[in-house]
C-alpha cells in the first residue's frame, strides 16, 4: 500500500504561484510514476501532471508552459511548480501514483487533495 500527502494549496492572485509537494510513503519500490490530476466543479477530473522514476513527463495541453512537474527520488516527494495561475486553474488538486508504465487520468493509489483557488 501507498500514502500519498498533499500540501501547498491555498487562495492566489491570477497570475500569481503556487507550489504543491506531496510526499509518498509505504511501497514506494512498487511505484513508476507520481503526479496530479484535478476536479473542478461541475468538470470531469483532468490529468493536469505526471513525472516517471526516470524522470520523463507528461503535462496537460491547458498548462503546458505554466506548471513544471519535479521529483525527489531521495526524499519519495513530487512537487508542481505552477506559475501564471488562471482563474480556471480552481480546483481541488490530487496527488496520485501510478504503478504501471501507462499514466492514466487516476492513478492506482491518491491522496485526499487540496485546493487551489485562483481569484482576484
Amino acid at each position: 500500500q501507498v500514502q500519498l500527502v498533499e500540501s501547498g494549496g491555498g487562495l492566489v492572485q491570477p497570475g500569481g504561484s503556487l507550489r504543491l509537494s506531496c510526499a509518498a510513503a509505504g511501497s514506494i519500490f512498487s511505484i513508476n510514476a507520481m503526479g496530479w490530476n484535478r476536479q473542478a466543479p461541475g468538470k470531469q477530473r483532468e490529468l493536469v501532471a505526471a513525472i516517471t522514476r526516470a524522470g520523463s513527463t507528461k503535462y496537460a495541453d491547458s498548462v503546458k508552459g505554466r506548471f513544471t512537474i519535479s521529483r525527489d527520488n531521495a526524499k519519495n516527494t513530487v512537487y508542481l511548480q505552477m506559475n501564471s495561475l488562471k482563474p480556471e486553474d480552481t480546483a481541488v488538486y490530487y496527488c496520485n501514483a501510478w504503478r504501471g508504465p501507462v499514466v492514466v487520468t487516476t492513478g492506482d493509489y491518491w491522496g485526499q487533495g487540496t485546493q487551489v483557488t485562483v481569484s482576484s
